[in-house]
């Protein structure tokens, strides 16, 4: 099979684990040039871990020269006022005093009057921070010195790395988490597919929009990152989608297509109308969310009208938006259609009818890129578990692939000591009691690192920490097997890897935009667009890669993948940004929170109308088949749209 094996075979396995070792080797970089990391003593005090002849040069800077730049800090005034009305204490016994994280305080690092390198001004305004859990900025031009080219290609790394792992906890955490979650609760595959399914397949656009507005007060940045997404996926990958099927004369369903555009259209209205008010209460920020729900409830009614007609012909079986079918599906329109998993009949009857769930290869559909599990085919399906086949396994028992699997621990491990997993073939009772134990631990240790917190109620908090996760921890010894996971209490375990694959996604997601605020303080570019390029096209590349491998099977296929393309980007906006503006109004209750004025976001938003007014303009028009002029012109006015905001972002507009 030549589909599925070109992206998961066992090369690419390798490739994959490959890439996780370099990445867990780049994250012990960082960890140890970080101040508070405990050196071992072998390798000496250094502040680098580069090799002495390399790092001789680091070390004069931060040894020698800090005392230049205590007595020169200690001549600063008490109350240093920036631009921002923000102040450092600085006298001579807490020089070194760090003031809360503020990229916007690093405007004078290029130039740096009055210190000699830029290491000199970073130690001297410690303020210029990108807020995350490494300061990125000190490490590559402090710790990295002057072989900054290590620095770029470390951190060019690690920003893979935290998209990988954003999609790799959605493919193998919390889809699965989703699904059993809608078995227990027992809903219906129309429920399903537009309240829990749409939240697995966008979960890193929108927690990468909530860490944006919430953790790092980057609200400009997961503005761009969403709608940047948006324009993405309605030009790109809607264009490369016409592109590969003009030829097979393929044809959408005319009103699911106007609903979806409607809605979308709606949906860039009314956040247009917030942006020009300029503020957003806690009830605004529900109602745009709740316009989701809306449409949700016009497309679960639609289904269930379906339901009840006499007959249901493959043919006639509208794709239940946003769901997305799998991204490598077997066989031909006839005899294996992409909705063959959603039907079943009734034994001595030809009319087929809906399943009450949704099939499991339908979860984590556009994030199973990022999976580490072995596909596993299925007896009862050509369809594995999360969408593809495997004909090739990789040799674990390999010296190789063992060398990988120890080095790429510290990616997996973390999260697998964490988050709780009942999965049958991923049972352990080893690692679902250190789950137990380690969660509370965990929230307690993000908890007590916020700002305001007292250290006596750092250690109340890790005192309650402790004692919950051994009472879980024993628990969970006592009522677990380690021959098979749970039959009973499975809610609390299900519902324990929800929330701990959320807070691992926070984790994730907060870092990332952090790096990223990074980027734009050393490359002297506003962080927002790299929002709307870097973070737009690292979370959308899920879609692309699904939605095109899906359309090319053709059929079915295309109307799914069509459907995935405005459906999604249109979840991602009304959850995406709903959420983080509802989390941010009501940190600011009762006053309204201000949402970050950007102009270029009206820029971004006309060219996302212009390309679904050329959409519902053409598609129409050519009797609803996708063609190479409307590819053609997505794809051109999405490189318009790009060429002018790098322009405008230069200055040279």
């Amino acid at each position: 099979m030549g589909g599925p094996s070109c992206f998961f075979g066992s090369r690419k396995t390798r490739i994959r684990g490959a890439f996780n070792a370099i990445s867990a080797l780049v994250l012990f970089f960082l960890f140890y040039t970080q101040d508070g990391f405990i050196k071992n003593p072998i390798l000496g005090a250094s502040n680098s871990v580069l090799p002495p002849i390399w790092s001789s040069k680091v070390d004069a800077l931060m040894g020698n020269r800090v005392e230049i730049i205590r007595r020169r800090m200690a001549q600063v005034n008490a109350d240093v006022s920036f631009s921002n009305q923000s102040s450092i204490s600085v006298n001579g016994s807490d020089a070194n005093f760090v003031t809360a994280a503020d990229p916007k305080m690093c405007t004078g690092l290029f130039t740096h009057h009055g210190f000699a390198t830029k290491c000199e001004y970073l130690i001297a305004h410690p303020e210029c921070n990108p807020g995350g859990h490494f300061n990125y900025i000190k490490f590559l031009y402090c710790d990295c010195g002057s072989f900054n080219f290590l620095g770029y290609i470390a951190l060019t790394i690690w920003l893979a790395a935290l998209f990988y792992l954003l999609g790799n906890t959605a493919a193998d955490y919390f889809c699965f988490s989703l699904e059993k979650l809608s078995s227990l609760l027992n809903l219906p595959a129309t429920v399903a597919g537009v309240s829990l399914l749409p939240l697995g397949n966008g979960a890193p656009d929108v927690f990468a929009s909530i860490a944006a507005f919430v953790g790092k007060d980057a609200g400009d940045v997961g503005l761009n990152s969403v709608l940047g997404g948006a324009v993405f996926v309605t030009c790109i990958v809607v264009g490369i989608i016409c592109l590969c099927v003009a030829d097979k004369g393929v044809q959408l369903d005319r009103k699911c297509f106007i609903r979806d555009i409607c809605f979308f259209l709606f949906t860039i209205f009314s956040l247009a109308m917030m942006l020009v008010v300029g503020k957003v209460t806690v009830g605004g920020a529900i109602a745009f969310v709740l316009i989701y729900a809306v449409y949700g409830f016009v497309v679960a009614a639609n289904e269930l009208l379906r339901k009840h007609v006499r007959k249901l012909r493959l043919d006639v079986v509208t794709p239940l938006l946003p769901v997305r079918g799998s991204i490598f599906s077997q066989g031909n329109e006839e005899d294996d259609s992409i909705y063959a998993g959603l039907l079943e009949s009734e034994e001595g009857s030809d009319v087929p009818h809906l399943q009450s769930k949704l099939p499991q290869w339908m979860w984590a559909s556009n994030v199973a890129i990022y999976s580490n599990q072995s596909a596993k085919n299925s007896t009862d399906s050509p369809r594995s578990l999360w969408g593809w086949n495997e004909e090739e396994q990789s040799n674990e028992n390999s010296s190789s692939f063992k060398v990988l699997s120890v080095l790429q621990l510290p990616l997996t491990l973390p999260r697998r000591l964490t988050i709780p997993i009942i999965e049958e073939d991923r049972w352990s009772k080893g690692y679902a009691v250190a789950s137990a134990v380690l969660a509370p631990i965990l929230l307690v240790f993000l908890w007590s690192i916020q700002d305001d917190v007292g250290s006596r109620s750092v250690k109340i908090a890790y005192f309650i920490g402790i004692v919950s996760g051994v009472v879980l921890g024993v628990l969970a010894y006592i009522y677990t097997r380690a021959d098979q996971p749970p039959r009973k209490f499975l809610f609390p375990w299900v519902l324990g890897g929800f929330f701990m694959s959320i807070i691992w996604f926070y984790i994730v997601a907060n870092e990332l935009v952090s790096l990223l605020v990074a980027l734009g303080v050393i490359f002297g570019i506003n962080p927002s667009i790299l929002g709307l390029t870097v973070l737009a096209w690292g979370n959308s590349m899920g879609d692309l890669m699904s939605n095109v491998a899906l359309a090319i099977n053709g059929g079915d296929g295309v109307q799914i993948a069509m459907s995935g393309c405005y459906a999604g980007p249109m979840f991602n906006t009304l959850a995406g940004l709903g959420l983080s503006m509802l989390f941010a109004a009501w940190s600011k209750r009762p006053a309204s929170y201000k949402i970050p004025k950007d102009s270029s976001l009206y820029f971004t938003m006309g060219f996302l109308v212009a390309g679904l007014i050329w959409s519902l303009i053409v598609l129409p028009r050519n009797d609803m088949r996708p063609n190479k002029i409307l590819g053609v012109g997505l794809i051109t006015l999405y490189l318009i749209f790009l060429s002018l905001r790098i322009a405008a972002s230069m200055g040279g507009l």
